[in-house]
């Protein structure tokens, strides 16, 4: 039969649902055969021998299963979790319409929420996204569900998880090591594509280390020896989604990653704001439908589209008469950074010797009258106005 006719695909729907159900009646016979262990356990008359019957129960379900007791704690608190709180997924699973890796994350989102509201609404909510979609994406969706349904709640488990980073060694065999770090989330992407962009600039045509191997060797250099001016600066670019009401402060949120991948409460992004290093994006969503409303620059030097279409704009120095191609001129703020934005309004091409004159507030345009007029108070230029020529 031709794998892609309609009976084929039908046929592994169908086996599908087949195992989710195996893996429900797999979790259901753990229940019942703890809650039988538990009532049985409850008429003994000695609490000595209560308790160590009751230590004896996830072995004995590990022993029939060919499971570790772990792994047995860990699939009855999945289950008890939703049984109690999501009912209505749980009844999904017994029918085969959700497996067993899909409610485990639902029941690790129910474990991160704390009130009986949010886990009916995650209930309600997480089946029809989990039927389609897959695991990881519903693994992303529970964790944007979890920060913005309860957004006070998430931002205390964040600051506790904050003040646990720290960095770690673990010494393996043949020679390797795991060095891990347990970092905010926006701190180890921009370390990591950071990282990855340095990466990926060629050494040598003989060079044959693979990517990894490079990145791997880059970041030892970099926490060994640090890095020198020969080396090439090597910017991040990270994007971060906060809805409108999150960033004017009306409610507690979370910054989320454009992959959906993390989020990080929003003050966290406005604190480890460096310009000299990471490039922020900023794009503000309506809160309900997800459309975009706005997408802005918050760092301090401009990324490489607008610095294109600023030099292209001026053609050359703006300081009058000045001739310096403006791709050889710095991109200043007409109004200093941070008071004044990141855009084409408020920036303009100057060669280093008049950016310097202006800094040091020396800089004067002359206009024919006589008049002096400071520099940040000229007009930017237009297309129109930009030397044909330059």
């Amino acid at each position: 039969m031709d794998i892609g006719e309609s009976t084929s695909e039908e046929a592994m729907a169908s086996a599908t649902r087949a195992v989710a159900r195996a893996e429900a009646a797999q979790f259901s016979a753990m229940l019942a055969f703890r809650d039988a262990e538990e009532a049985r356990i409850s008429r003994l008359d000695s609490t000595m021998r209560q308790m160590v019957e009751r230590s004896a129960i996830p072995m004995s379900i590990g022993q029939a299963m060919g499971l570790s007791e772990n792994q047995v704690w860990s699939r009855l608190a999945t289950a008890d979790r939703m049984v109690a709180h999501a009912p209505s997924c749980w009844a999904a699973f017994c029918d085969g319409v959700i497996d067993a890796a899909r409610v485990r994350e639902i029941s690790t989102g129910l474990d991160r929420l704390e009130r009986e509201s949010s886990w009916a609404l995650l209930d309600e909510k997480a089946l029809a996204y989990a039927t389609t979609h897959t695991t990881s994406e519903l693994r992303a969706w529970i964790k944007r569900f979890v920060t913005r349904v309860e957004p006070a709640e998430a931002l205390d488990r964040a600051e506790k998880a904050r003040g646990q980073r720290h960095v770690s060694l673990h010494h393996l065999e043949d020679g390797m090591s795991w060095l891990s770090a347990y970092l905010p989330s926006h701190q180890a992407a921009a370390v990591m594509k950071r990282l990855d962009r340095a990466a990926r600039i060629p050494v040598d045509d003989e060079d044959d280390r693979t990517l990894p191997q490079r990145t791997a060797d880059l970041f030892v250099s970099w926490l060994t020896h640090g890095e020198t001016t020969a080396e090439p600066t090597i910017g991040c670019d990270v994007a971060v989604t906060i809805e409108a009401d999150v960033l004017t402060g009306l409610i507690d949120g979370h910054a989320e990653s454009s992959d959906c991948g993390w989020a990080v409460p929003v003050s966290w992004i406005l604190e480890d704001l460096d310009p000299d290093d990471t490039f922020w994006h900023r794009i503000i969503t309506e809160p309900v439908s997800d459309n975009i409303l706005a997408h802005d620059y918050v760092g301090r030097f401009a990324p490489e589209t607008l610095a294109k279409a600023i030099r292209f704009r001026d053609g050359v120095c703006r300081a009058p008469g000045c001739r310096v191609p403006a791709e050889r001129c710095d991109l200043d703020h007409r109004e200093p950074w941070p008071t004044g934005p990141t855009n084409g309004d408020n920036m303009w091409a100057l060669c280093r010797r008049h950016h310097s004159m202006k800094g040091h507030d020396v800089l004067r345009w002359i206009l024919p009258t006589g008049r002096e007029v400071p520099a940040d108070t000229v007009r930017r230029p237009t297309l129109a106005q930009r030397p044909a020529f330059s």
